[in-house]
């Protein structure tokens, strides 16, 4: 990828495919390169070179606006750092993404999704008096409230104790198998990677290991 500066060498010869409904965790140090990985599939940050296919279409075939519509569509986003909208409450910040793609029933959606992670008697809440586990679900909800083919999870757990932490990602994944959300996974948790189907390992900007077997969840 560039910057003003130049070319920035952060990712090299990185490949790998995941098929819809699976489960991956990316693992590694900090600064080895997870964070920008993730940026790429998703389409947000732009490589040198190489291919990101997501259903078959090569995002970077597609100009920036087609590709935030096809990320609209395709693509859901969980933080580390929740990012919700301050000024909107649980209900308004899960209605967000449905109101933007022209659903009718965004409120009665958002309002089951909230309900199916445990929410239901929040919906009027805003962030600022939402416990960081509540922020994370919210953030949950409103990521599959548009049933996305894949998930994006940018290290979900980082900010959570570890009690509610374990519930956050319970919830991840049984909403991963009730809509066939591809998922995947940037964290430094050995338990939640052992958890995913696949489980990548880079160093240094480079995959340095691939395993695969039977997901514990």
């Amino acid at each position: 990828m560039t910057d003003s500066t130049g070319t920035l060498d952060i990712l090299r010869d990185i490949h790998f495919s995941l098929s819809a409904r699976e489960t991956a965790a990316i693992v590694g140090a900090s600064g080895s390169g997870k964070s920008t990985l993730l940026s790429i599939i998703a389409g947000l940050d732009t490589p040198t070179r190489g291919t990101v296919r997501l259903a078959g279409q090569d995002l970077f075939a597609l100009d920036e606006d087609a590709r935030a519509e096809m990320r609209a569509r395709q693509v859901g986003f969980v933080f580390q750092s929740f990012q919700l909208m301050g000024n909107l409450t649980a209900l308004e910040n899960v209605m967000l993404p449905l109101e933007l793609a022209g659903r009718r029933d965004a409120r009665k959606a958002a309002t089951e999704m909230l309900g199916r992670v445990g929410l239901g008697e929040r919906l009027g809440h805003y962030p600022k008096v939402l416990s960081g586990g509540e922020q994370q679900r919210v953030a949950l909800a409103r990521a599959f409230v548009v049933q996305p083919a894949v998930l994006l999870a940018d290290e979900p757990t980082g900010s959570l104790d570890f009690a509610t932490g374990e519930t956050v990602m319970q919830l991840m994944f049984d909403l991963n198998r009730e809509q066939g959300t591809t998922l995947v996974l940037v964290t430094h948790d050995k338990g939640i990677a052992a958890r995913c189907e696949h489980r990548i390992t880079i160093e240094a900007g480079r995959i340095a290991q691939q395993d695969s077997g039977a997901a514990v969840r």
